[in-house]
């Protein structure tokens, strides 16, 4: 099954550890570190018309700051991994074309 770990702010140790144990298990597939949230940018769609609005967001607005993408045998075992990461981390699973692989 195909997890995507979202990190936040804070979840700064452990990344050697997990991409160690991921890396080992073949369980990780990639993972991107996001730029800061002053640079993103939300497209709405409103009536067929595309508006944009650019940052910069509150500060204490929760964002994502980075993400993995792991490939392993269980939901166990995605949240084993990101236990790895210490600090708040998503799991979430991913849908597969013919919906959740549950």
């Amino acid at each position: 099954m195909k997890f995507l770990l979202s990190l936040y702010p804070g979840a700064g140790t452990g990344h050697e550890e997990f991409l160690a144990m991921a890396g080992r298990a073949g369980e990780l597939i990639g993972g991107h570190e996001l730029a800061d949230p002053s640079l993103a940018i939300v497209v709405r769609l409103r009536d067929g018309v595309a508006t944009v609005t650019e940052g910069p967001y509150p500060p204490d607005a929760e964002h994502v700051a980075r993400q993995y993408l792991v490939d392993c045998e269980s939901r166990d075992r995605a949240v084993e991994l990101a236990g790895l990461l210490r600090g708040r981390v998503e799991v979430r699973p991913l849908m597969e074309p013919a919906g959740l692989e549950m």
